[in-house]
């Protein structure tokens, strides 16, 4: 099934302002999806829970009927991930192998790299061609090499995260660890759809994100719009003492946000519904290095 790679760059026209994406990134795509088709793009789980992939699942399109298969699948042409792509097996590892081989993909990783017991914690899948087993840590290993660009997708990839935390029993490194290379991290337990959608957009057109010390995109993890700095809470006078106390900051109780560079206050969830503060919840700063180990213990008495 194909459908008409214009989808995205619809998508990408009615939700620029959406994801923070400029006009003139958007003239360079159209440019780049006329002249060639989409270079492939290889999602590899690690140590993950998948939400990562649940929350781009939830992507909503601002006009017409794209959905997330549309947008990966007909679109950014998502050529392997083993809970979206239809095939199974060999059949899809093979498909992997082609793609690798022809080189020139993005290389998406969600999800920790296990290294203790030879990284054999964690296998994503059987070579069709020795019948040997292969770790996440082999495949990122071996992927990476060939990769025009390589995505770390959530926290967990980005900097090991909640599967890294002590004790670390399978020794969980982030990818970047383990390629010793330089990589696009979208950090977030789970990431926001718009921060994955935004990010390959910029791939697609040509483009390569100006990234900070932590390796993240600086347009949507800025200081200037950190989630403390941009919370409409901030400006109220007094502090809730117990939760479920509408509007009122959370920091007495432990909220994060003044140490999360992350735009959740003004670009809210699930189709700007709501987000974690708004719904009475902290902030547990989980776009950020160190989570959730360097912040614990997420409240306060």
């Amino acid at each position: 099934m194909k459908v008409s790679r214009r989808s995205f760059l619809k998508y990408c026209i009615a939700s620029a302002a959406t994801i923070g994406l400029d006009l003139s990134v958007v003239k360079l795509l159209e440019k780049a999806l006329a002249a060639a088709e989409a270079p492939p793009v290889l999602w590899l789980n690690g140590a993950n829970c998948t939400g990562c992939t649940v929350s781009l699942a939830n992507v909503v399109a601002h006009a017409g009927a794209l959905d997330v298969g549309d947008l990966l699948i007909n679109t950014i042409n998502l050529t392997f991930h083993p809970n979206l792509m239809g095939a199974a097996g060999d059949l899809a590892v093979t498909t992997l192998f082609d793609a690798a081989q022809a080189g020139g993909y993005i290389l998406a990783v969600d999800g920790g790299i296990p290294t203790a017991f030879d990284g054999h914690t964690c296998i994503v899948w059987t070579d069709p061609r020795t019948g040997m087993e292969v770790t996440a840590l082999e495949a990122v290993t071996e992927l990476a090499g060939g990769a025009a660009a390589v995505l770390c997708i959530g926290t967990c990839a980005s900097f090991g995260g909640i599967p890294a935390g002590n004790p670390n029993p399978t020794s969980i490194r982030s990818v970047r660890e383990i390629i010793g290379g330089s990589t696009i991290n979208i950090p977030g337990c789970p990431p926001h759809p718009d921060w994955m959608v935004w990010t390959f957009a910029q791939l697609l057109a040509g483009l390569s994100p100006k990234l900070d010390s932590s390796g993240r995109p600086k347009e949507l993890f800025s200081g200037k719009s950190g989630v403390h700095k941009k919370c409409p809470r901030k400006e109220v006078d007094g502090k809730a003492a117990t939760f479920g106390t509408d509007g009122l900051c959370l920091k007495k109780l432990g909220c994060r946000g003044p140490e999360c560079k992350a735009d959740c206050s003004t670009r809210l969830w699930n189709n700007g519904t709501n987000w974690c503060v708004g719904a009475n919840a902290i902030c547990l700063a989980c776009t950020e290095n160190g989570f959730p180990d360097k912040f614990s213990p997420f409240y306060r008495d």
